[in-house]
């Protein structure tokens, strides 16, 4: 029996995924097309690999017992000093991703697990890198927007490489099965995330 390291969020749709990713790449974040532009629900959490089923499961659950929701980023936050991040904000839809995120971390669920900040829906767009570029990051973006409706969220896996990599997508309202990601055919190569 091994263990994975998973986490589930919403994808932020193209054009704006690649947008930012590019963005935080160009910041000087070495992580930034490792990780695919999105919002976190469950944060990195390790798991035993026999657990995966009853995982799947339930985030279909979930899923299946989800509605779309109006998503709006607008502008930038930050949550120096406290962690060295500057994100874009969740103007919309912070509710229904604080609740969601909730349903899918329950107490009697696979993935339990204490956070350690309080619950914050945010687009990380610079993370751990000289102040000065995350004062860049955090000016540069002030303006930027976007909207979309959520229609659901994904399963993704953090590979040896730190790369993390999409399993499957679990739409809101669709029944108990979610719909495999499209796999990239070397497993090795990152995916980035589509509308």
């Amino acid at each position: 029996m091994g263990t994975v390291t998973l986490g589930v969020s919403i994808a932020v749709p193209e054009p704006y995924g690649s947008l930012l990713q590019q963005r935080r790449a160009g910041f000087g974040d070495a992580a930034a097309y490792g990780i695919p532009t999105h919002v976190t629900l469950v944060p990195p959490t390790e798991a035993d690999t026999d657990r995966l089923p009853e995982i799947r499961t339930h985030l279909a659950e979930v899923a299946a017992a989800g509605r779309p929701f109006a998503m709006l980023l607008d502008g930038t936050g930050t949550f120096r000093p406290l962690s060295p991040v500057v994100y874009v904000r969740v103007a919309e839809g912070g509710q229904a991703c604080t609740r969601l995120q909730g349903l899918l971390r329950a107490e009697d669920g696979p993935l339990r697990r204490e956070l350690l900040f309080p619950y914050h829906p945010h687009v990380t767009v610079a993370h751990g890198i000289s102040e000065e570029a995350m004062d860049r990051a955090h000016e540069e973006l002030a303006d930027f927007r976007a909207e979309w409706l959520c229609e659901g969220f994904s399963l993704y896996e953090q590979g040896s490489d730190g790369v993390w990599r999409k399993l499957c997508d679990y739409p809101f309202g669709t029944g108990p099965a979610g719909v495999p990601a499209q796999v990239p055919s070397h497993r090795d190569e990152p995916t980035t995330l589509q509308a």
